[in-house]
């Protein structure tokens, strides 16, 4: 039996009838797992369309929604979340009735490079949107539950001390980069459109997400594809950065719950309960790798000079979410990691074509460069 919502006292099958849903940056890396789950893997979500509005940045890959593509109920918009006459147009062409917000500058060495872009896209994009949706939704406040669902970060938060609780809803926000300090940007603007408009939103905060189709500047990938060619495998500092690692696909599960069971107004947290030093992350994923791709070259780690502002320890308290929601992460960090590999191993082709395009493993977030 569904969890009936907090608000309205509607069932999730009442109110997602029908339901035409907009998904921003869903050629990327968490949005196209959604979309999958959406119109592919969660049969027991009735959608009517699911519309994806990417700019296809670097990060943005066409080829991340095969098997989906065709679907009828998906629709593909290629537009900047900024231009608000092409995100009005939209909402109203497609009768969109929740929002799903996941686009974003979202890498930390690339803000270091260039934090403009991060500032434009995060706060203006996301102000942009709320206005847009406030004004093709009109007055209503929490029918319905929640209709925009906000995804955002634990960097927000800053950092942790070894000794420290984990993050959680109502831990302050002292974010240490230009990325977590817009993402922080665009946190607040989504809280005063509720207590200012009435707009039904929820935010998420997540912790680092890993998965199939993430592309490969970030952590994991990255180090599958070092494996893969047999290249040392580079590491910030002393490798003693502690993040908290969740499953793309039961980060997904948590939205789509956040989506259906979460009250207006709301922040939760979803973190995978899995604190890992990056040393030890490597060192795990090394020995995965090994084992689903027999005769590959062991592991030979080296350590790089840090990135500036390099937070020291992210970690997230998913308290409130398995309380209220009934969500928690599904998968284990090993059971995880061993899909992750796999998937890569299986689409080597997906790795080139980003290899022979704009991301080439290089070193980013380099102060004077």
């Amino acid at each position: 039996m569904k969890t009936p919502l907090a608000s309205g006292g509607e069932s999730w099958e009442r109110r997602a009838r029908n339901m035409r849903i907009l998904v921003t940056g869903g050629a990327g890396f968490i949005g196209s797992n959604l979309i999958h789950q959406l119109l592919g893997e969660r049969q027991d979500i009735p959608i009517e369309k699911v519309v994806n509005l990417d700019k296809l940045t670097y990060a943005g890959n066409p080829a991340n929604l095969e098997g989906v593509e065709d679907d009828p109920r998906y629709a593909f918009v290629r537009g900047d979340i900024c231009d608000a006459a092409l995100v009005a147009e939209t909402l109203e062409e497609h009768r969109i009735d929740r929002v799903v917000h996941l686009a974003a500058e979202s890498h930390v060495d690339r803000s270091i490079d260039g934090p403009e872009s991060f500032v434009r896209t995060n706060v203006l994009g996301t102000f942009t949107l709320l206005e847009a949706f406030r004004r093709h939704r009109g007055p209503g406040a929490g029918e319905g539950g929640v209709a925009f669902l906000h995804v955002s970060t634990d960097e927000v938060f800053g950092a942790l001390e070894p000794d420290d609780p984990p993050f959680a809803e109502t831990t302050p926000f002292a974010p240490n980069n230009p990325y977590s300090a817009s993402k922080a940007g665009s946190d607040h603007l989504v809280r005063a459109w509720f207590h200012t408009y009435g707009l039904p939103v929820a935010t998420v905060h997540c912790s680092n997400n890993y998965g199939p189709r993430q592309f490969p500047e970030k952590l994991i990938p990255l180090m599958i594809r070092k494996l893969m060619r047999g290249e040392p495998l580079p590491l910030y500092g002393d490798g003693q950065h502690i993040r908290d690692w969740l499953y793309v696909r039961d980060h997904c599960r948590g939205l789509l719950t956040v989506l259906s069971q979460g009250r207006p107004g709301e922040t939760y947290a979803l973190g995978g309960g899995c604190e890992m030093r990056n040393i030890d992350l490597v060192r795990e994923l090394a020995a995965a790798f090994r084992e689903l791709a027999p005769g590959s070259a062991g592991e030979r780690i080296v350590f790089v000079e840090d990135r500036p502002g390099h937070d020291r320890r992210y970690a997230i308290d998913a308290a409130k979410a398995r309380r209220d929601l009934g969500w928690a992460p599904e998968e284990s960090f090993g059971s995880g990691i061993r899909k992750t590999v796999q998937w890569y191993l299986e689409n080597e082709e997906w790795v080139r074509a980003i290899e022979s395009g704009t991301y080439r493993g290089e070193r980013l977030g380099v102060l004077g460069t």
